[in-house]
Protein backbone atom coordinates (compact mmCIF):
# COMPACT_ATOMS: atom_id res chain seq x y z
CA UNK A 1 0.00 0.00 0.00
CA UNK A 2 1.38 3.43 -0.91
CA UNK A 3 1.80 6.14 1.66
CA UNK A 4 -0.58 9.10 1.62
CA UNK A 5 0.20 11.77 -0.94
CA UNK A 6 1.72 14.92 0.59
CA UNK A 7 1.62 18.26 -1.20
CA UNK A 8 4.82 19.15 -3.03
CA UNK A 9 5.96 21.70 -5.61
CA UNK A 10 4.25 21.16 -8.96
CA UNK A 11 1.09 19.60 -7.48
CA UNK A 12 -2.35 20.96 -8.20
CA UNK A 13 -3.83 21.38 -4.73
CA UNK A 14 -7.50 21.94 -3.92
CA UNK A 15 -7.85 23.79 -0.63
CA UNK A 16 -10.70 25.30 1.37
CA UNK A 17 -9.62 28.34 3.33
CA UNK A 18 -10.82 30.94 5.81
CA UNK A 19 -8.74 34.12 5.93
CA UNK A 20 -8.82 36.43 8.94
CA UNK A 21 -6.95 39.49 10.08
CA UNK A 22 -4.98 38.97 13.28
CA UNK A 23 -7.78 40.60 15.28
CA UNK A 24 -10.23 37.92 14.13
CA UNK A 25 -12.23 39.69 11.37
CA UNK A 26 -12.79 37.36 8.39
CA UNK A 27 -11.85 38.94 5.04
CA UNK A 28 -12.27 35.99 2.64
CA UNK A 29 -13.28 32.34 2.49
CA UNK A 30 -13.92 29.58 -0.04
CA UNK A 31 -16.75 28.15 2.10
CA UNK A 32 -20.29 29.37 1.53
CA UNK A 33 -21.45 28.74 5.11
CA UNK A 34 -18.54 30.78 6.52
CA UNK A 35 -19.17 33.59 4.03
CA UNK A 36 -22.81 33.80 5.13
CA UNK A 37 -21.87 33.60 8.83
CA UNK A 38 -19.35 36.45 8.45
CA UNK A 39 -21.42 38.75 6.22
CA UNK A 40 -19.27 38.19 3.14
CA UNK A 41 -21.65 36.10 1.04
CA UNK A 42 -21.73 36.98 -2.65
CA UNK A 43 -24.42 35.34 -4.78
CA UNK A 44 -22.22 35.64 -7.89
CA UNK A 45 -19.34 33.72 -6.34
CA UNK A 46 -18.85 30.00 -6.81
CA UNK A 47 -17.86 28.69 -3.36
CA UNK A 48 -15.53 25.74 -3.85
CA UNK A 49 -11.95 24.81 -2.95
CA UNK A 50 -9.28 27.09 -4.37
CA UNK A 51 -7.05 25.41 -6.97
CA UNK A 52 -3.37 26.22 -6.54
CA UNK A 53 -0.47 24.89 -8.62
CA UNK A 54 2.36 24.89 -6.09
CA UNK A 55 5.52 26.70 -7.13
CA UNK A 56 3.88 29.06 -9.64
CA UNK A 57 3.31 32.03 -7.33
CA UNK A 58 -0.49 31.91 -7.65
CA UNK A 59 -0.99 32.75 -3.97
CA UNK A 60 1.03 34.65 -1.36
CA UNK A 61 4.27 33.01 -0.23
CA UNK A 62 3.09 32.13 3.29
CA UNK A 63 -0.08 30.45 1.98
CA UNK A 64 1.92 28.35 -0.47
CA UNK A 65 4.53 27.38 2.13
CA UNK A 66 1.80 26.28 4.55
CA UNK A 67 0.42 23.81 1.97
CA UNK A 68 3.71 21.90 1.55
CA UNK A 69 3.56 18.41 3.10
CA UNK A 70 -0.17 18.62 3.89
CA UNK A 71 -2.37 15.58 3.07
CA UNK A 72 -5.97 15.29 1.89
CA UNK A 73 -8.44 16.15 4.69
CA UNK A 74 -5.65 17.65 6.81
CA UNK A 75 -6.48 20.98 8.43
CA UNK A 76 -4.01 23.60 9.55
CA UNK A 77 -4.11 27.14 10.89
CA UNK A 78 -1.20 29.34 9.90
CA UNK A 79 -0.22 32.91 10.77
CA UNK A 80 1.40 34.75 7.87
CA UNK A 81 3.53 37.82 8.62
CA UNK A 82 3.43 40.76 6.16
CA UNK A 83 6.77 39.82 4.58
CA UNK A 84 5.28 36.47 3.47
CA UNK A 85 1.94 38.06 2.59
CA UNK A 86 1.46 41.36 0.79
CA UNK A 87 4.62 43.08 2.05
CA UNK A 88 5.37 45.37 4.97
CA UNK A 89 4.27 48.44 3.01
CA UNK A 90 2.88 49.32 -0.37
CA UNK A 91 -0.36 49.99 -2.18
CA UNK A 92 -2.08 46.67 -1.56
CA UNK A 93 -4.83 47.09 1.06
CA UNK A 94 -3.41 44.13 3.00
CA UNK A 95 0.19 45.39 3.00
CA UNK A 96 1.55 45.53 6.55
CA UNK A 97 -1.09 43.14 7.89
CA UNK A 98 -0.52 39.80 9.59
CA UNK A 99 -2.99 37.28 8.19
CA UNK A 100 -4.34 34.08 9.72
CA UNK A 101 -5.55 31.29 7.44
CA UNK A 102 -7.37 28.10 8.30
CA UNK A 103 -6.63 25.60 5.52
CA UNK A 104 -8.10 22.22 4.59
CA UNK A 105 -6.71 20.26 1.64
CA UNK A 106 -9.53 18.50 -0.23
CA UNK A 107 -7.57 16.97 -3.12
CA UNK A 108 -4.06 16.70 -4.54
CA UNK A 109 -3.36 16.03 -8.19
CA UNK A 110 0.12 15.11 -9.30
CA UNK A 111 1.20 14.42 -12.84
CA UNK A 112 3.01 11.11 -13.16
CA UNK A 113 6.10 11.92 -15.27
CA UNK A 114 6.19 8.37 -16.67
CA UNK A 115 2.57 8.09 -17.72
CA UNK A 116 1.63 11.74 -18.29
CA UNK A 117 -1.52 11.23 -16.26
CA UNK A 118 -2.60 12.72 -12.98
CA UNK A 119 -2.65 10.73 -9.79
CA UNK A 120 -5.34 11.97 -7.49
CA UNK A 121 -5.48 11.30 -3.81
CA UNK A 122 -9.13 12.18 -3.39
CA UNK A 123 -10.87 9.23 -1.66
Amino acid sequence: MSSPLKVQKGDLVYVHYLGRYQGGKVFDTSMESEAKKNGLYNLARDYKPLQVRLGEGQVIQGFEEALVDMQVNEEKEVTIPPEKGYGKSGRHPMAGKTLVFKLKVTNIRREDPNKRVFRSSKP
